[in-house]
């Protein structure tokens, strides 16, 4: 099976703006498409709280035409416009759908930060971790968040294998970016994140890209836009994860950063797993 997860920032945008970042955008949509992934997992969709709109269905249903289509918006006491998740998956798959939350701070639950696919024998899970915010104001919360996750996911693992993505907000070893020395201390490599995203790992977890590329060097999936030269000079960061559980780390066939082009921000992640007969 081959999953792909991108954090859009905008959903909106990516489907109708005007903007040259837009057309970019739907370029990179467009190589998405050209993968015929099974699941598509979106993240930082920044629907309304009622989710997409008539026509943006439309446009999701024209350029998805066999797939199904959920979605996890922010609602209050969160803000709106704000966060939010989405799942495209083929129509031929069954799974059972939920949104989960995890006794995370308020208002980080309301956030539509998480869905999970149920399947026969795995379950897909994707995430939109909080980030620790400017100045780290949401830094404290941001701790919690990881506990709760990490124990979110050790108990699905526990009922079955686990399939989890999305964008998890930190960069876990000095060679996950390329300036650890000037980034210390800072949003997303914090020692606490990086100690979060450790327990998530001990629970039972692992890395896939970091399993099939070992301690490779310069590959990122995130480039700051508002530094026009961060992707020129691969100035990245990796804080995008395709994680599975140990016992079906062997069945990963593939890893990696799809190419996004000029396009800043993030990159989609692409995982190819064999799970013939689990699902």
């Amino acid at each position: 099976m081959k999953f792909i997860s991108w954090n859009i920032d905008s959903l909106n945008s990516a489907l109708s703006g005007i903007s040259e970042r837009a057309l970019l955008s739907r370029k990179v949509i467009d190589s998405i498409i050209e993968e015929n992934p099974e699941v598509i997992a979106l993240q930082e969709t920044k629907l309304p709280s009622e989710g997409p709109s008539k026509k943006q269905l439309e446009i999701l249903n024209d350029m998805f035409p066999e797939y199904e289509i959920v979605w996890n918006s922010s609602v209050e006491p969160a803000r709106k416009g704000y966060a939010g998740t989405m799942f495209l998956y083929k129509n031929c798959l069954k799974p059972r759908v939920s949104f989960p939350k995890i006794g995370a701070p308020d208002p980080m639950d309301f956030e539509g930060r998480i869905i999970t696919l149920d399947f026969a024998d795995f379950y897909l899970t994707q995430v939109y971790t909080p980030n620790a915010g400017e100045g780290l104001s949401r830094l404290r919360e941001r701790q919690i968040w990881d506990i709760k996750f990490a124990d979110y996911l050790e108990k699905l693992d526990k009922e079955k294998y686990v399939v989890a993505t999305g964008d998890f907000n930190v960069a876990h070893r000095e060679i996950d970016l390329a300036h650890p020395d000037r980034n210390r201390n800072t949003a997303g490599f914090t020692d606490e994140e990086r100690e979060g995203f450790t327990n998530l790992l001990k629970r039972g977890f692992t890395d896939t890209f970091r399993y099939v590329h070992g301690d490779v060097i310069g590959v990122y999936s995130w480039w700051n836009q508002r530094a026009k030269t961060s992707k020129i000079n691969n100035s990245g960061w990796r804080i995008d994860y395709w994680l599975v559980s140990n016992r079906i780390a062997d069945k990963v066939l593939r890893s990696e950063m799809l190419d996004s082009g000029p396009r800043q921000d993030h990159t989609p992640i692409l995982l190819e797993i064999d799970l013939n007969g689990v699902y």
